[in-house]
C-alpha cells in the first residue's frame, strides 16, 4: 500500500503528531497572549489521543508509505509520560523525531534517548536575552535553550537543527549571530520565512524576511543538493563551513513536493499546514472502526488532497480560515 498519492502525484512519507495543544511559550508568531490567554479553552484529557490510539495511527500511516514520524504541539514535553509513546513507536520501521522549545529537555532527554527517539528540532528565535523574551512572552531564558541543547546532544539526540522564524523588526539581526553559534557544531540552523499560519499572529507580507534578503546577508552560499522528495529546506554550505537551511513557504513555495500529513491532538488529519479543517479519526477509533476503514478513510483523504496554498495565497489568503499551528504542530 506504499504507493498512495494525491491528486498531484506527490506521496504520502512524513506524518507530523501533536500530542499536546499546550504550550510553555507564547511566541508572537504562534501563540499571542491575547488569544491564548489564562482563559483559553484547551483540549481537555478526554479529547486528545492517548498513547495507543497515536500507535495504531502511526502503525496505518506506515503502512501506507510514511517513512518518518515527527511529534510536536504545542510543546511535546508538557506531555506527560512522552517516553512511553516513544517506546510503542520505536518497535516500528520509521524514524522519529521530535520538535521542542528546548527548555525541558535537560529533564527528559535521557529518557527520550533511551525509549528511542532519533533526534530533535529546537526552535531558538534569537540569541541575545531581550530579543528572545519579546518574541517568546514566556518567562524561559536563551540560557535554559542552550542548556537543553546541550542535553539532547549529550545523549546523542542529533544531528540537531535549530529552528529560527525570521520577523522583520524582531529578530533579523540575529541570523549572523546563530549562524556563528552553531555553524562550527554538527547543528544547522534553518530560518523560516515568517508564515500566515493560522489567523491569530497579525501576519503581513511586510513583515516577512524573504530567502532572498537572508541568503544576502550570509554571504556566498553554495547548493546542497536535497537528499530525498519533500524535504522542507533548502539546504546550503556557509563559507565558514558548516550548514544553514531556508523555509521559504512564502517567497519561494515547495508545495509541489509536499509529502506531509498532520494529526491534531484531538485526531483529525491535515492535508496541509494552511488547512482549514481536518478528517475526524479519533472519532471512528472510539466508535469500533476496523484499521482497515480507517486505512480507508486515510485513503481516501490523501487520494483527494490537492493542497497548494503557498502557491496560491495571494488569491485565498484573505477570505481562507487556517487551523492555528499550535493546533497541528507546525
Amino acid at each position: 500500500m506504499g504507493g498512495l498519492r494525491d491528486t498531484l502525484n506527490r506521496p504520502l512519507r512524513d506524518l507530523r503528531i501533536s500530542v499536546t495543544d499546550r504550550c510553555n511559550m507564547r511566541c508572537r508568531y504562534c501563540m499571542p497572549r491575547e488569544v491564548f490567554g489564562s482563559d483559553f479553552a484547551f483540549l481537555s484529557k478526554v479529547d486528545i489521543l492517548t498513547y495507543e490510539e497515536i500507535d495504531r495511527l502511526a502503525g496505518l500511516f506506515i503502512s501506507l508509505g510514511v517513512e518518518k514520524i515527527r511529534l510536536s504541539g504545542g510543546e511535546p514535553l508538557l506531555r506527560k509520560g512522552l517516553h512511553e509513546l516513544i517506546s510503542m513507536l520505536a518497535l516500528r520501521d520509521v524514524e522519529i523525531a521530535m520538535t521542542t522549545n528546548g527548555v525541558l529537555l535537560p529533564r527528559y532527554a535521557p529518557a527520550l534517548s533511551a525509549a528511542g527517539l532519533d533526534r530533535v528540532t529546537v526552535s531558538l528565535d534569537a540569541l541575545d536575552e531581550a530579543t528572545f523574551a519579546a518574541i517568546t512572552d514566556s518567562g524561559h531564558t536563551v540560557a535554559a535553550v542552550l542548556a537543553g541543547i546541550e542535553a539532547a546532544e549529550s545523549v546523542g539526540l542529533g544531528p540537531i537543527k535549530i529552528n529560527t522564524v525570521v520577523k522583520k523588526g524582531a529578530n533579523e539581526d540575529e541570523l549572523l549571530d546563530l549562524v556563528g553559534r552553531f555553524s562550527n557544531r554538527d547543528i544547522a540552523v534553518r530560518f523560516i520565512e515568517y508564515m500566515d499560519v493560522g489567523t491569530t499572529n497579525g501576519w503581513a507580507m511586510n513583515d516577512v524576511v524573504t530567502a532572498a534578503e537572508i541568503r544576502n546577508l550570509l554571504g556566498d552560499l553554495e547548493v546542497i543538493e536535497p537528499s530525498r522528495r519533500g524535504d522542507v529546506a533548502k539546504r546550503y554550505q556557509l563559507p565558514q563551513g558548516g550548514e544553514v537551511g531556508l523555509i521559504t513557504s512564502v517567497t519561494e513555495p515547495f508545495c509541489g513536493d509536499c509529502t506531509r500529513a498532520r494529526i491534531s491532538a484531538d485526531g483529525h488529519l491535515y492535508t496541509c499546514l494552511f488547512a482549514s479543517q481536518g478528517l475526524d479519526l479519533l472519532t471512528p477509533m472510539r466508535e469500533g472502526a476496523t484499521d482497515q476503514e480507517l486505512l480507508d478513510l486515510i485513503d481516501s483523504c490523501w487520494s483527494s488532497r490537492d493542497d497548494r496554498y503557498s502557491e496560491i495565497r495571494t488569491e485565498v489568503s484573505s477570505v481562507h480560515s487556517r487551523v492555528e499551528m499550535s493546533f497541528i504542530g507546525g
